[in-house]
């Protein structure tokens, strides 16, 4: 196997994505080191890693101590660069942490590599939120960049130091920018990862949920789908240097979302309201992704029907519950 034995470091290891790539790497033979802050704020849990935890070393830092990424950073095959601040509001209200971690963080991180470990393989986790609001659906790597937000300002500029590092220093660095992804070990305290969280936790807590607007079309990525994204990324040299959408050929208005997931769950129910004025103001309306080119140049396309998908995640919370709420 391609990552058998391959040394590989996951960043934000310990939160949604992280977790379920760790889980894949062990199952391929891989030599895997987390490194998660475990900020109760950010999508870290211990419980995501427990049935690897004996599989897997798990550092308990964060990626904004420079002294510590030096350290880690040192004899690495592949580095999946997952760490950031999600939260689109939380940019909004304390813009200079966001900018800490989703930018001067990244550039520390390729600082590190720069100087202890050039050659290592990159996959930044970028995001569909440096798009803005669509002037064109669906939106190709093409699209101009215009964020809503200052959590789309600061990931434009940690996608941008991965691939400038590429162009002036040769280390080999990709950006996978991702849509809305759901699954296993999501968060679902809050709505802070994703709403789809909120939504999940309050239809097992028989608790109706809000939709706020309901007509926004969206596309949605199952965390394995993810994950395959991740690893094709990682070993397909055709990556390096390129920048690619995540995205799916089902898309689906809010609305229509929310009463798929009432009626997988058996019960349930939310109300429909307007926009509050402070998320009205950094909502993209329709958004959907063209993978086309991901799909052409590294074969990946997504394989989980959203139905199925959804169906896999309210199993994994109703089991597993207790540890996310």
């Amino acid at each position: 196997m391609l990552l058998a034995n391959k040394k590989v470091l996951i960043t934000g290891g310990a939160g949604f994505i992280g977790s379920n790539l760790a889980q894949r790497l062990v199952s391929l033979g891989a030599d895997v080191t987390l490194i998660d802050s475990l900020i109760p704020e950010y999508g870290g849990n211990l419980h995501n890693l427990h049935a690897i935890a004996e599989q897997v070393k798990l550092n308990i830092s964060d990626v904004r101590d420079p002294h510590s990424m030096k350290y880690l950073v040192r004899d690495v095959d592949i580095v999946f660069n997952l760490a950031g601040q999600t939260s689109h509001m939380d940019s909004m209200h304390d813009p200079f942490t966001d900018l800490e971690i989703n930018s001067r963080a990244q550039l520390s991180i390729l600082e590190a590599l720069r100087h202890n470990n050039p050659t290592a393989r990159v996959i930044f986790a970028s995001t569909r939120q440096i798009y803005g609001r669509p002037d064109f659906l669906p939106v190709s790597e093409a699209h101009p960049l215009r964020p809503v937000d200052v959590n789309g300002i600061n990931k434009i500029s940690g996608e941008s130091y991965h691939l400038l590092y590429q162009q002036v220093y040769g280390i080999p660095t990709c950006a996978l920018r991702l849509t809305n992804t759901y699954g296993p070990c999501m968060r679902i305290r809050d709505a802070r990862q994703t709403f789809v969280g909120i939504w999940i936790r309050r239809l097992l807590e028989g608790e109706p949920f809000e939709v706020w607007g309901g007509e926004q079309l969206r596309d949605f990525n199952y965390v394995d789908d993810v994950v395959d994204a991740f690893i094709v990324a990682a070993i397909n040299p055709k990556a390096c240097g390129k920048i690619f959408n995540l995205g799916s050929k089902e898309i689906i208005s809010l609305s229509k979302l929310a009463e798929l997931l009432v009626n997988l769950n058996k019960e349930g129910c939310y109300h429909i309201h307007e926009f509050p004025p402070e998320r009205k103001k950094i909502d993209i309306g329709d958004y959907y992704s063209d993978f086309s080119l991901i799909e052409q140049e590294l074969e990946w396309q997504p394989r989980t029907n959203l139905r199925i998908g959804l169906m896999q995640t309210l199993d994994y919370f109703r089991l597993h519950g207790e540890h996310y709420l």
